[in-house]
């Protein structure tokens, strides 16, 4: 069965950035709890351009230290070497497509934690494309995201904090990220606000769980982080469940994966590379769909064409 087709994400309209909470680092873990740092992505400004579109290529931008961050409290690409733990955004690269400043500011490590591999590429990613899939329904949406480091209770019934740190910086290990979706149908709309906030483990998670399976209460949440989410937002009005206007339906097994395997495409240096995407494809037993199609011919083209140029110089004269 073929699944469905990604070019629907080239035409989002606006999506607003949130504040984000980053990366909490000090020298021998001092001031973790008490020195959160914070990026403001404009909540209350005019929204830039849609996420999913411009020219911006993540493939120019490196991870670096936050220039506005004092070196005694920020994490170093090294602290991540060998930790077994990713490098995972809060703000997604893929929503700042429509500058090379903003998308190269998303890896600067103050909008980066330690995040489970699995998860930064499996559920995390997919929390992240429904998002940006919002933004067809919603003219307005509001993110926020961060990490959060949950207590856990013992075989005695006390709570305990702990958490693992990595590299010389002590970059702290959150066990759990979360996110806070604020939409608007339109400035216009007399529709009341949309709201979800969610909790996710930091740690691989399958294809059976639903978002809803970690929706919490907005005020859980700030009690959970000690942040105030969307301070102006008049609570005393009519807003919506979030799940309950929109579907918090992630992407299954099969849309995810032809969306994966579609990314790839653009990433093969080689027929043969190219050629195998298209069969792990179908070894996957997912049909691929005439947008993957596409893709595949144009790319089958431009390979080919190459290999033909490298031969005719290799050719003595």
């Amino acid at each position: 069965m073929a699944a469905k087709n990604f070019s629907r994400f080239q035409g989002s309209r606006r999506f607003l950035s949130g504040f984000v909470a980053g990366t909490l680092a000090g020298a021998a873990g001092a001031g973790l709890a008490a020195l959160p740092l914070f990026r403001s992505r404009g909540a209350e400004a005019a929204p830039a351009a849609g996420a999913p579109e411009g020219d911006a290529d993540r493939k120019h931008c490196k991870f670096q230290p936050d220039p506005s961050i004092p070196s005694p409290f920020s994490a170093f690409n090294e602290d991540y070497v060998g930790s077994g733990w990713s490098r995972g955004h809060m703000a997604p690269a893929g929503n700042n497509k429509f500058s090379n400043k903003a998308m190269a500011e998303t890896f600067y490590l103050s909008n980066i934690v330690p995040q489970d591999f699995d998860n930064n590429s499996g559920y995390w990613n997919r929390v992240e494309m429904y998002c940006r899939e919002l933004t067809e329904r919603f003219e307005d949406v509001w993110i926020v995201s961060g990490p959060l480091t949950l207590p856990q209770t013992g075989s005695d019934g006390k709570k305990i904090v702990t958490y693992q740190v990595i590299g010389e910086d002590n970059v702290a290990v959150p066990s759990h990220l979360y996110k806070v979706i604020l939409a608007r149908r339109s400035p216009e709309s007399a529709e009341p606000l949309a709201l979800g906030a969610f909790v996710v483990p930091n740690e691989a998670i399958s294809f059976r769980p639903q978002l809803t399976e970690f929706q919490v209460s907005l005020q859980d949440l700030e009690k959970l982080s000690g942040l105030v989410f969307f301070p102006h937002l008049d609570r005393t009005g009519d807003i919506r469940n979030l799940c309950a206007v929109d579907t918090c339906k992630l992407l299954g097994f099969q849309e995810f994966t032809l969306y994966l395997s579609t990314r790839k495409i653009e990433g093969a240096r080689s027929v043969p590379r190219l050629e195998k995407v298209l069969e792990n494809l179908k070894s996957a037993g997912i049909e691929p769909d005439d947008h993957f199609m596409s893709r595949y011919k144009k790319k089958l083209e431009e390979l080919k064409a190459k290999e033909q140029s490298e031969a005719q110089t290799r050719k003595p004269s």
